[in-house]
């Protein structure tokens, strides 16, 4: 309950602020019925759970949620995944998956991994809801103009059928849902009209159209289900099986994960419009417990709704009490008008579908990346959007961010560099000294850089193209913030292979926490301990110092060899002057 804490220590509880309140969330209530419905029938399931879902999420992330300003409810997001898992395991599977995904979603709340939306890059975003809104459009077209049972598993296999089934499209059903489309459209752009939800206004002129001259043909939703019954939904746990269960973990977390972006997205979108702060892990637990409790009540998968708590703020939204009031005017309209409803034609929530699918699709943004983006965040958009229509959503998203993961893997070990250190690179170091070069014994590498599996290469080809072998090799690791395993084990290694070459080898610079973990390694054992030195003056003055003790010992090795030398030649000249 941090937002209703936050907001109760911000005064907007107070009374000059209920009026701003109740009124954005009325508006937002409105817009949510047509939505909710629409989201409902598109996810396979009846209209009036779309509008439980939205009383129950809307109530429960309103008061749970980490965002004073965040809408939830259905959402176009999970149209496509949750037709899916209706289709394969029905209403009472998608109501388990939902549950399951609720606490997958509150579990991450908790382990705060919040920051989630922070690693899924650009372009897959904005490639997967690109995707959807192709899938949502084009699946509307069935009921948008009216025609008979689409065939066909595949998207590619439906829009076929769709295009083969066009030219029998039902004249009355497609001229309503043309007109519901204009009135969408257009309604914000009339004057006295521009704060009236246009998917309000579209539903009310075709419904009361319809009601009137009872086209012969038109689908509503008195005929496709029967209507929406009266009053509120009961409470009832859906019953299952264990391996009902496990088959249903992978859908659940699909849910979830897609549940976590669309949210947290939503609320950075919340923040950005109305300078708030929201708590990302907060924000996970309260969608979590939102679908819980939803599927508990007739629901399904619901999330945070980036248009419906972008409409909350314009109109004035600034507490949870307005995402509150927006579920109490969906009770009150479930209650009193439910009714009313057996009358709307389902061509007017497909052409509210089809807006929703068009400002899902971001085309400006799509089309920004697609000419002024790097080459690789294009291949990344590109292989997500048609992974995601023409394959499926989550592989999609998998194979966006490995693909994005790999090239990032790749422009990180391009930054890594080891190379040999002149005099020049030296230079305050060596002048501490008081020298002005290295001795031609002593080779200096530098590692500047992560030092990971990626980098690994690097230093192996540095030292390769080393002709011959120094006496002393320091390796300086300053610049190294941190190592991996696969870099540990390429450092013994190298080291090990230059040893058996009698190159002695320091290494200096490393910070602690490379440090910890060469120590963990064994590589400071492999060295010797007083061949690691935390500052590397420190390194080139002990290596001086054995160079030195290395000259001495050649001195006195050649003095002794030139005396034998003399000795040996004065026995010759004696036995030569005997023999003559």
């Amino acid at each position: 309950m941090i937002a209703i804490r936050d907001a109760l220590k911000a005064g907007l509880f107070s009374h000059e602020n209920w009026l701003r309140n109740i009124v954005a969330g009325t508006i937002v209530g409105v817009v949510a019925l047509p939505l909710a419905m629409a989201f409902a029938i598109a996810s396979g399931v009846k209209p009036e759970q779309g509008i439980y879902t939205a009383i129950i999420a809307g109530l429960a992330v309103s008061i749970f949620g980490g965002s004073r300003l965040q809408i939830a409810g259905p959402t176009g997001a999970f149209i496509v995944i949750l037709s899916g898992i209706t289709a394969e395991y029905g209403v009472s599977g998608l109501q388990i998956a939902t549950l399951m995904a609720g606490f997958i979603l509150i579990a991450l709340g908790f382990a705060k991994l919040g920051s989630i939306i922070k690693f899924i890059p650009d372009p897959v975003i904005v490639g997967f809801t690109a995707g959807i809104a192709v899938i949502i459009w084009v699946g509307q077209w069935q009921d948008f103009f009216g025609l008979a049972h689409v065939t066909g598993e595949h998207f590619h296999e439906k829009a076929i059928s769709l295009f083969n089934l066009l030219p029998s499209f039902h004249l009355a059903t497609t001229a309503l849902a043309v007109l519901s489309l204009f009135l969408v459209i257009v309604t914000a752009h009339i004057p006295g009209l521009k704060k009236v939800p246009g998917p309000l206004v579209a539903l009310i002129v075709i419904t009361l159209t319809q009601s009137i001259f009872q086209f012969e043909g038109v689908r509503t939703i008195g005929s496709a289900f029967g209507g929406i019954p009266q009053g509120l939904p009961e409470f009832e746990v859906p019953s299952f099986t264990w391996p009902q269960v496990i088959s249903l973990i992978g859908p659940a977390f699909t849910i979830a994960m897609l549940g976590a972006i669309e949210s947290l997205l939503s609320a950075v979108v919340a923040d950005g419009m109305s300078g708030t702060r929201h708590d990302s892990n907060q924000e996970l637990v309260g969608q979590g417990i939102a679908n819980v409790l939803t599927p508990l009540f007739g629901g399904f998968a619901a999330t945070g709704a980036i248009a419906r708590t972008a409409t909350n703020i314009r109109n004035g939204g600034n507490s949870p009490l307005a995402g509150i009031v927006h579920s109490a005017v969906l009770v009150i309209i479930l209650v009193f008008l439910a009714p009313l409803a057996s009358d709307i034609p389902l061509c007017v929530l497909s052409a509210i579908l089809f807006v929703v699918a068009w400002n899902m699709s971001e085309v400006r943004h799509f089309s920004k990346i697609m000419t002024k983006a790097p080459r690789a965040d294009v291949v990344i958009l590109l292989v997500t959007f048609f992974l995601t229509v023409f394959a499926d959503l989550v592989i999609a998203v998998n194979i966006g961010v490995i693909i994005a993961t790999l090239h990032f893997l790749r422009r990180m070990a391009s930054s890594v560099e080891v190379s040999v250190s002149e005099a020049s690179d030296i230079h305050a170091e060596l002048t501490h000294l008081g020298m002005q070069n290295l001795p031609e014994s002593i080779v200096v590498y530098s590692v500047e850089g992560p030092f990971f599996f990626g980098a690994v290469e690097t230093l192996e080809r540095s030292l390769a193209n080393t002709h011959t072998d120094p006496q002393y090799l320091i390796i300086r690791l300053k610049w190294v913030p941190f190592i991996d395993a696969t870099g540990l084990q390429t450092l013994e290694e190298v080291i090990t292979a230059l040893q058996k070459r009698d190159v002695v080898v320091l290494m200096s610079g490393a910070n602690k926490r490379v440090e910890r973990k060469l120590r963990k390694a064994g590589i400071i054992n492999l060295l010797g301990e007083a061949r690691f030195f935390n500052d590397f003056t420190q390194a080139i003055s002990q290596l001086l110092k054995m160079d030195n003790l290395k000259q001495d010992d050649r001195v006195i090795m050649d003095g002794f060899l030139e005396a034998s030398r003399q000795y040996f030649e004065s026995k010759r000249d004696e036995t030569d002057n005997k023999k003559s």
